[in-house]
């Protein structure tokens, strides 16, 4: 053979391997085989090959077996660290969704718009999708729908799937920022934390525990007790029980080697209890259906062994999944197999000074499946005829059991009910009856997306009422639960809290496995600090045993839960909204306001807004105090470094991280003299 041949034919074989080697770069995965849940920041349901109500893609009459189908406005964020080189989909509104509603699809990446496909009705013909993602690091796909709280919002992403590099996969955006501790240790010296007012009626049992930090041993004491009550004094634990109705100024007072702290308690015995939110645990999104007694019990000595109980920290709350079959004395609901020692376990929890909360709902069954608390059998069983199409019940039977419930969860000394499942107001209204003539005081909390149109009814029926859907561990999910919540403000106070649901920090199951939330740490501080501004309920959803340092500290400022657990009982109001920047103040009952300025950036208001693409920055922000209703001067404190700022008049200059928060206190102030401090 010639050189020449020769050479001719190593170039032939040379280009064939580098385009075999080209060729095996890349490979195509499909979206619905990834846990696609996972890359959901959106509130309702994401779900792969089928719609979001599990049926069928069905676009115009065409049948897609491939896909992913989302509800409403739907945002699933992607890392793909420019390892893709192309995404391809059809999309559109799916047959089952709503006809007049316009959605529209993006595919977003790194802050610019790949692809806009303009308005979309159910109808219209589906859209071919095909974007070059060459160098892209995060990618976005949004659908975007005005569905002001309308549901059945079906639209899919048919057929989507990625291009990349081979041996790559896409990665759920990383969440790595710096978990910067603000708040400092307490001091040795005691100090009470507990709330300052405590309700509870005539003649039903009492329980309410003097929280304190400081260095143990501790000594507890109360001058001032009504008659009936009893103090522990080596546990702060309060119990007893108190006929007379009125208020009792009590002084309660702990005591160790590096001093003693005292605290001015009201105790009002009348008709209302709940006289400030209730904070606490929730197991749902801890452990969802696995929950059992033995989690339950371990939650309970993590609450004292970690110190929140010492911060005011008192409900631990079984969700759903508790439940067993109807009997015993009342014919009530009983604990099923995984909670073999009910009645002792709700003891040990008492004995720490802790509250025990159960789940039911008023229908059939539960949303995962259990017995709930009507039947359309008269006797209330539950039959494995009703167990396999546990979906099918999930309606107000026939036969209801308020009554019996309710006697059986005094009987037990449950604390507190988690009343579930769209509520309708004379499920809702049977259910407080039952409860306030239970013989116990039990905080009752209905769910899921109380409508607002009945708000009067949940107030003067509830101790609590959701007003939004179920949260997620998103900035989004967050934003929808609490950052519109302006319009329920007027309506919370004492006996009856508006309840934007649990607190997604530590590791939570909010629609995917055990993992830790996908807030960032900014994203955590302004989560807390809005929730105690709106005076809502602070219930964890988090396994208190796996809390880290960071989260440990952000659910212990006594600062901040002060502002939740305030007496006066005001809900914080949306008061000015400006360059991106919230402010949202609350009245204190010392006659202080607490003030939260939040950059929430322009979330919602352009497709890109509803990603994080990592180059974001704090903003520079000078708070007019006049804008905001606030005249004269104050003196400003910054709560979550329980740090004194001075005394300012007009504006306070400062930078706010993105979706961070700046929480300040603000305490009026009269000088003797003009020697107010400027910015």
């Amino acid at each position: 053979m010639s050189v020449t041949k020769r050479f001719w034919l190593l170039v032939v074989w040379g280009f064939s391997c580098v385009t075999a080697t080209n060729a095996q770069k890349t490979s195509a995965i499909w979206l619905d085989d990834l846990p696609i849940k996972s890359f959901s920041e959106g509130i309702p349901a994401v779900l792969p090959k089928t719609t979001a109500a599990g049926d069928s893609i069905v676009m115009r009459g065409q049948y897609f077996n491939r896909g992913v189908g989302v509800n409403a406005t739907s945002i699933l964020a992607f890392f793909l660290d420019g390892k893709a080189t192309e995404i391809t989909a059809t999309v559109g509104v799916d047959d089952k969704g709503i006809k007049e509603l316009p959605h529209t699809f993006y595919v977003i990446g790194d802050r610019k718009i790949l692809f806009d496909s303009g308005e979309m009705r159910l109808g219209d013909v589906p859209k071919n999708v095909t974007v070059k993602l060459n160098g892209i690091k995060r990618l976005g796909l949004l659908v975007k729908v005005d569905d002001a709280g309308r549901t059945k919002l079906y639209s899919n992403w048919a057929n989507a799937r990625l291009v990349m590099l081979a041996g790559h996969r896409p990665e759920n955006i990383p969440n790595s920022d710096e978990k910067y501790i603000l708040t400092p240790a307490p001091a040795p010296s005691p100090r009470i934390n507990s709330a300052a007012v405590f309700g509870a009626r005539p003649g039903n049992p009492f329980l309410y525990t003097i929280a304190a930090t400081g260095e143990r041993p501790m000594r507890f004491s109360a001058k001032g007790l009504p008659t009936g009550l009893l103090l522990d004094e080596k546990t702060g634990i309060i119990t007893g029980k108190v006929s007379l109705p009125g208020t009792y100024p009590v002084t309660i007072r702990a005591k160790n080697a590096h001093g003693e702290a005292t605290k001015l308690l009201k105790i009002k015995i009348g008709d209302t209890i709940a006289l400030t939110p209730p904070i606490g645990w929730n197991g749902w999104n801890s452990w969802a259906r696995n929950i059992d007694q033995e989690k339950v019990v371990a939650s309970a000595d993590a609450m004292v062994k970690m110190g929140l109980s010492q911060h005011g920290w008192t409900y631990i709350n079984i969700d759903d999944a508790w439940q067993g079959k109807r009997g015993g004395k009342f014919n009530a609901i009983q604990p099923n197999e995984k909670f073999p020692k009910f009645r002792e376990m709700v003891d040990y929890i008492h004995g720490l000074g802790l509250k025990v909360g159960v789940y039911s709902t008023p229908m059939i069954t539960s949303y995962a499946g259990y017995i709930g608390g009507s039947s359309d059998l008269e006797n209330g069983d539950f039959p494995d005829s009703i167990q396999a199409n546990k979906r099918a019940f999930r309606y107000v039977g026939k036969y209801r059991f308020e009554t019996q419930d309710a006697r059986q969860l005094a009987a037990w000394g449950i604390d507190y009910l988690k009343y579930d499942w769209r509520i309708d107001v004379p499920s809702a209204e049977r259910m407080s009856a039952a409860l306030k003539q239970s013989g116990r005081d039990i905080f009752y909390s209905i769910s899921n997306s109380a409508p607002f149109a009945n708000v009067n009814d949940w107030v003067r029926l509830t101790n609590s009422y959701r007003t939004g859907p179920d949260i997620r561990d998103s900035w989004n999910s967050l934003y929808v639960s609490a950052f519109t919540l302006d319009k329920w403000a007027p309506y919370g106070g004492p006996g009856h809290w508006n309840d934007p649901d649990m607190m997604i920090l530590g590791n939570v199951t909010t629609g995917t496995q055990l993992h830790p939330t996908r807030l960032t740490p900014d994203e955590q501080y302004s989560h807390v600090s809005l929730f105690s501004l709106l005076a809502a309920p602070l219930l964890i959803g988090c396994p208190i045993e796996q809390l880290d340092a960071f989260t440990l500290n952000l659910l212990t400022n006594d600062e901040v839960i002060e502002i939740d657990q305030d007496p006066l009982g005001k809900s914080a109001r949306l008061v000015l909204t400006e360059n991106g920047v919230q402010i949202w103040l609350k009245p204190l009952e010392d006659g202080s306001f607490a003030v939260g300025l939040f950059n929430v950036g322009d979330f919602g208001k352009t497709p890109e807004s509803y990603f994080r693409w990592g180059d974001e920055t704090a903003k520079p922000y000078t708070f007019d105090l006049a804008k905001a209703g606030l005249k004269g001067n104050y003196r400003l404190r910054d709560v979550w470094r329980q740090k004194d700022l001075g005394v300012f008049e007009r504006t306070f200059k400062t930078e706010i991280r993105h979706h961070g928060v700046v929480l300040l206190r603000l305490f009026p102030y009269t000088p003797k003299s003009v020697t107010t401090a400027r910015p």
